[in-house]
């Protein structure tokens, strides 16, 4: 299949790069450099260049807090950029997979269980308003659509790149004599690779739809940071604090855990534990 990937130098996009040329896909990677998703013209130019079969999309604005303060930002890249992938792929019948995350969730303080697809989202931030917004123009335009929920990601570009949650708990645990982490926002880290791995499976029918992916169980950040630093080695202590404690500028779900039962039964493919997928990240 030609497969064009947007964001091909993320971390989610470069661990995809890899698992999709393993399957024998004819792969075209395009950075923000070479297109501006939300430029109708450049979406024009450049897919008409690539000619794909599926477009991939795992390019955001993802820098949660600093959203806040630049909404307009936000919203064009998560919502008008999706639209106008949608567009293209609609009016050229192509598939379009799109990205997302669990943080459309939140507005419901008191939940316990993992959300399923059939949820009402309700996200607490620009961040995840934008979000929701693209998923919306994606799923409300383009008939051959996969939309996937995702959580925490963490790859293998992290190390060298912007980083992720593992790679800043690597290097403050190292720095530092002692942490306060939020214990109290309960999600599931997902591995890029695994992630990968999944989409994968899940390109190869014509199940379109929403579909909730992540590593299986679930955790707090606390947990998180705490698994690190014992698989690590590293000896540094760590504080729980809550949400209230951190002040961060956005405000992010308690509990964001997705239910990913639709998947497996479409895909057959189940991801690993959170701390399985963790463990084989860090001995890479």
């Amino acid at each position: 299949m030609r497969i064009t990937v947007i964001g091909s130098q993320g971390q989610l996009g470069y661990d995809l790069m890899s698992s999709l040329a393993a399957d024998g896909h004819q792969l075209t990677g395009l950075t923000h450099q070479q297109i501006s998703i939300e430029d109708v013209a450049s979406v024009q130019a450049v897919l008409t260049d690539s000619r794909p079969e599926l477009v991939i999309n795992t390019a955001a604005y993802n820098k949660v807090d600093q959203a806040e303060s630049t909404a307009e930002a936000a919203f064009t890249i998560n919502a008008l950029g999706p639209r106008s992938l949608a567009l293209y792929c609609q009016k050229n019948n192509i598939r379009l997979m799109h990205i997302s995350t669990d943080y459309v969730f939140g507005l419901d303080s008191t939940r316990k269980s993992a959300y399923s697809e059939d949820d009402l989202p309700g996200p607490l931030s620009v961040y995840g308003q934008s979000k929701l917004a693209g998923e919306y123009f994606v799923r409300a335009i383009c008939p051959q659509h996969f939309v996937i929920r995702t959580c925490g990601l963490y790859g293998t570009a992290g190390k060298s790149g912007n980083g992720n949650f593992v790679e800043t708990m690597l290097r403050l645990g190292k720095e530092r004599d002692e942490l306060s982490i939020i214990n109290d926002q309960h999600c599931t880290p997902t591995s890029t690779l695994d992630l990968s791995t999944a989409i994968a499976h899940l390109i190869q029918t014509d199940h379109f739809g929403l579909y909730h992916v992540t590593n299986e169980g679930q955790t707090t950040w606390f947990e998180l940071a705490q698994t690190i630093f014992a698989l690590a080695g590293i000896n540094v202590k760590t504080n729980p604090i809550s949400t209230e404690q951190y002040n961060a500028p956005a405000e992010r779900p308690r509990f964001s855990v997705l239910n990913c039962a639709q998947f497996k039964e479409i895909s057959g493919f189940s991801l690993p534990h959170w701390k399985e997928a963790l463990k084989t990240y860090l001995e890479l």
